[in-house]
């Protein structure tokens, strides 16, 4: 019988993000099988669960270490740390193999390869859908404030930048929200990835409608 390695991959992953900030915790890796799972469920394929599970929860294993400079690429080295993992507990290397190539396609990253098998489309539009709806502008939210601000200054401004005559070059601000979370929307692979996609894009374009209108009242506190 064919070892499950969604389990498995659960387990090991988890001490790799002990250090993770919330963009890219425990808990996104989380969302990120949920999601997958749900996909996959509206997929008319079909769709090796067992894969997708064990790639959901190690594609982010090296985003504490690429976070701090240790690392450049965090999919590149969590395929080979997986290789390591999963070998040494005897997983069968084509579904290793597999379960690599996933992680090494779910970025955005203009040098991520394009994702060729379903489970790798699938976990990349559930990775990618983890930054629109409501969960998605808290998380790219937490994203904004780990960048820098202002040169000199240690936060990003939670605004509009350019209503100040700043540089937005300079200062991360809301509008990078609305940005990257249509750069992901527009790249999804898979039918039900899109139709997941539209339906939490509407849900962010009411967000930003109310959020430039509360930029433009006068004398709220």
């Amino acid at each position: 019988m064919t070892q499950e390695v969604g389990p498995l991959a659960r387990e090991l992953s988890l001490p790799y993000y002990e250090e993770a900030l919330p963009a890219h915790d425990v808990f996104h890796a989380n969302r990120v099988y949920d999601l997958s799972a749900r996909l996959a469920n509206e997929c008319a394929e079909t769709v090796d669960r067992d894969l997708l599970s064990a790639a959901a929860w190690l594609h982010d294993i090296g985003r504490p270490l690429e976070r701090t400079g240790e690392i450049e690429n965090h999919g590149e080295w969590a395929a080979v740390e997986a290789d390591d993992l999963l070998g040494a507990e005897g997983v069968e290397a084509d579904r290793i193999d597999a379960i690599k190539h996933c992680i090494r396609t779910h970025s955005i990253r203009s040098s991520s390869p394009e994702p060729e098998t379903l489970e790798a489309k699938l976990l990349f539009d559930a990775d990618k859908s983890e930054a629109a709806g409501a969960r998605g502008i808290v998380r790219l939210a937490c994203l904004v404030g780990e960048r820098p601000g202002r040169t000199g200054e240690r936060y990003a401004a939670i605004d509009d930048a350019s209503a100040l005559g700043a540089d937005t070059s300079d200062v991360p601000d809301i509008t990078l929200l609305r940005e990257w979370a249509k750069e992901r929307l527009d790249r999804l692979y898979t039918p039900p990835g899109r139709r997941l996609g539209e339906s939490r894009w509407g849900f962010m374009e009411g967000f930003f409608a109310r959020f430039d209108s509360e930029i433009g009242i006068e004398g709220e506190r």
